[in-house]
């Protein structure tokens, strides 16, 4: 469900830390921390303050997972969109633009702090 295309559109859910596959700890780096976790159905969207983890659980029994990086190095443009002040479930909004070409939009559905996401990329990028 997570493969990353032009144009892709993901609708996420937050989790707790807890929630996150426990193998993602494994693919950590010296000093990078989770600063959010969604979710789909069974897949998961890591953010931490280096780059964004997908996981695809793949299959019946779900036994197989794919795992993929989106670097922040790699993008060329973002922009976020916050929740209304008036709206009854709170959404908000990513949009990533990489080097190759690659759009990814992310909704967030529920509490998200899109603004600590962005500024993690900003800090990144610039």
């Amino acid at each position: 469900m997570t493969n990353i295309e032009n144009n892709t559109v993901f609708h996420l859910k937050p989790i707790t830390e807890d929630e996150v596959r426990p193998e993602i700890a494994v693919l950590l780096v010296d000093g990078e921390e989770i600063v959010g976790a969604y979710k789909t159905v069974r897949d998961q969207m890591i953010f931490t303050n280096k780059r964004i983890i997908s996981v695809d659980v793949q299959g019946v029994t779900g036994s197989r997972v794919s795992y993929s990086t989106l670097p922040y190095s790699k993008v060329q443009f973002y922009s976020i969109q916050t929740p209304g002040l008036a709206e009854i479930v709170a959404d908000s909004e990513l949009t990533l633009a990489f080097a190759n070409g690659v759009n990814i939009i992310f909704e967030f559905s529920g509490k998200c702090n899109v603004l600590r996401i962005s500024k993690i990329i900003a800090q990144y990028l610039l």
